[in-house]
């Protein structure tokens, strides 16, 4: 099965699958021969042309789907967009679980990006950034003064001490900067990133850091002294995702 590219990617519980987003759809492949193993096809009443933009295992049986659409209208003209959405589906019966949340539905806020481990939904805004957990309907929001730009791309550690962000509008720097959470500072960069960072990563340990590049290099990294341990070479064009594997034994990209 020939899949378009897609912007994100998520492994198992156990390491034997991975979801992979393509467009309209998530297929789930089996990794152990490359085979898809089976194609959801997610669907929300009242929305049309629905996008996933991520998909991620919040249980064995269960993803958790970041997506949006276009409202159902009977009126002439084009249909409104949906904000963000937010819900869990079921992989077994291909259907919905629970109800469908809109996230970042005020304005300015960036991509969410959902964090199993710490099975939060993150938000970013300004300098601010919103968490939320879809199951305990939770949240807070913590803010870096040292950032003066929203980042684009960010990640958190599993056990949520440390922040790493990138594409901070108005910066020239390519490099991500790491941001100590317990005391909301800019602690470090990971220098030597000739393109824009386009994925970031930690591995479930927390020990390492992935980073995808636009140059074409996948960079593994260190926590917390953040050294670079290998770079990795081999892809024809910009890298736009990496991931370790749940036993960190491998990197998707």
């Amino acid at each position: 099965m020939a899949l378009s590219y897609s912007p994100a990617g998520a492994f198992s519980p156990d390491s034997s699958t991975l979801a992979v987003v393509s467009e309209d759809k998530v297929v789930l492949m089996n990794l152990s021969d490359a085979s898809v193993r089976k194609v959801l096809r997610p669907r929300i009443e009242s929305v049309t042309d629905l996008q996933v933009q991520s998909a991620n295992f919040i249980s064995p049986t269960r993803l958790f789907l970041l997506a949006s659409g276009l409202v159902k209208t009977k009126e002439k003209g084009v249909p409104p967009r949906t904000p963000e959405l937010a819900f869990q589906w079921y992989i077994d019966q291909d259907a919905l679980f629970g109800k469908v949340n809109a996230v970042g539905n005020s304005g300015g806020f960036g991509a969410p990006r959902y964090f199993p481990k710490l099975e939060y939904l993150a938000l970013s805004k300004d300098n601010n950034f919103d968490f939320w957990n879809p199951n305990s309907g939770r949240g807070g929001r913590v803010t870096i003064p040292d950032l003066t730009h929203r980042p684009n791309l960010f990640t958190i550690s599993p056990d949520g001490h440390w922040l790493v962000v990138a594409q901070i509008e108005a910066s020239g720097a390519p490099d991500p900067v790491v941001i100590r959470l317990s005391e909301h500072k800019l602690v470090e960069s990971l220098a030597g990133h000739q393109g824009t960072v386009l994925g970031i990563a930690f591995s479930r340990d927390g020990k390492r850091v992935v980073t995808a590049c636009e140059d074409g290099k996948v960079r593994i990294w260190s926590a917390p002294d953040w050294k670079l341990l290998e770079t990795l070479s081999g892809h024809q064009g910009p890298v736009h995702w990496a991931e370790f594997s749940p036993d960190g034994a491998w990197v998707a990209s």
